[in-house]
């Protein structure tokens, strides 16, 4: 790759400043999910052992620029860190231009939220993190396609600058996925809308050898086929975009599942009756919430064909369990396939953990809108900062 990591860079007299992604789902002062924070921590290490200080920072939440949150402060995450490295970590709410930093501990800025000109990326603000160290260290990815100045600023001032060993592994995983796939190549993507995703699916419909679809956006284009759909979430706007979309599917004659059985309820409840229905069936106050078993069967007999499967979204709502056998059934047929897995997003991510399959997914994301966009086949600011 054009990035420098980390493992490239002579560490040693330096400081070093870690841009990481620890924006993890925080219940008062208790962390619910640490997996962002694990996979940041080999480039902490890696800083730790061969730098001379270390500076990291994150943000989490979305609080008001200009303002400290107790309720939105690092302090629960540094916590962790101090328990799982074993090091002494001081957390700075403010610093200052050519601040001292004692070495032999870790230090940590504050949510970098919550210092004025963050999101608008101003040089005032970008020149002030430069000037407290040497190298920048870019390894959140998670926040790649966002120009901001602990992200992007930054690395416009500051001497030497490079990708941490998450972003590093991120980028080359995507690359291969996106740019260098092994052929056949399967995309699937969930979600609710397809208008979030929809330069997504036009990029991917003219790169991969199958496209399967969930949630509703596949409610969308099942709509677009003409079939009764009821009170299921889709977006009429965009039923015209759609069929552009499964013009082009028949066009390249690439994998597209029929769908031939749905699983419906009345209400959008967890205590909701689900029902099994032929799509011919779906009456007009049904809604769609999963797939069902000839579809999946279709579905899961297909991926042993595939060598490469980029996997974001689930097929339904699978936090209710009666909607949850589409999501389950796929995780566990992508991690029994030998075809190298891609998996990205905050939902998928929830499906992988939930039904025990990490272990067997071969490279799981930590982005979610970077991931999209690098999808979409956008340069990401933060990988045109670090080529600079």
């Amino acid at each position: 790759m054009s990035i420098p990591s980390i493992s490239h860079l002579n560490l040693q007299n330096k400081k070093v400043f870690i841009r990481a992604d620890l924006n993890v789902p925080i219940d008062g002062s208790s962390i619910s999910s640490t997996s962002r924070i694990d996979a940041s921590i080999p480039t902490i290490q890696y800083a730790l052992d061969n730098a001379q200080v270390v500076i990291l920072t994150s943000h989490l939440g979305r609080p008001e620029e200009g303002n400290f949150d107790d309720s939105l402060s690092l302090k629960p995450i540094v916590d962790y860190l101090e328990e799982k490295l074993n090091i002494k970590i001081m957390l700075h709410r403010d610093f200052e231009k050519g601040q001292y930093f004692e070495p032999g501990m870790l230090h940590v800025l504050e949510n970098v939220r919550f210092n004025l000109g963050e999101k608008k990326c101003s040089d005032e603000l970008s020149v002030k993190y430069a000037s407290i160290a040497d190298v920048f260290v870019m390894d959140a990815f998670g926040t790649a396609h966002r120009t901001e100045a602990s992200t992007y600023g930054i690395g416009k001032y500051i001497g030497e600058k490079c990708a941490g060993l998450l972003f590093y592994d991120e980028v080359d995983a995507l690359t291969k996925t996106f740019n260098q796939p092994k052929k056949p190549m399967l995309a699937i993507v969930g979600g609710s809308k397809v208008s979030t995703k929809l330069s997504v699916l036009k990029n991917l419909v003219n790169r991969v050898d199958g496209l399967i679809l969930g949630g509703g956006i596949l409610n969308t284009f099942i709509a677009a086929q003409g079939f009764n759909i009821g009170k299921s979430l889709y977006e009429p706007d965009f039923v015209d975009e759609a069929k552009v979309i499964i013009d082009e599917i028949k066009n390249r004659q690439i994998f597209f599942p029929t769908i031939e059985d749905v699983i419906c309820a009345k209400e959008f409840d967890v205590n909701a009756h689900a029902e099994l229905k032929k799509i011919d069936d779906v009456e007009s106050d049904d809604m769609i919430f999963d797939l069902g078993p000839k579809t999946l069967k279709y579905i899961t007999d297909h991926l042993p064909k595939v060598s490469t499967i980029m996997w974001n979204g689930p097929l339904g709502v699978f936090e209710f369990e009666q909607f949850s056998s589409g999501t389950e059934a796929l995780s566990r047929a992508i991690a029994d396939c030998e075809a190298f897995s891609l998996a990205g997003g905050g939902d998928t991510i929830a499906a992988i953990e939930k039904y025990k399959v990490c272990k067997k997914i071969s490279y799981i994301s930590t982005a979610g809108g970077a991931f999209l966009e690098f999808a979409e086949g956008k340069k990401l600011p933060a990988i045109e900062m670090l080529e600079q």
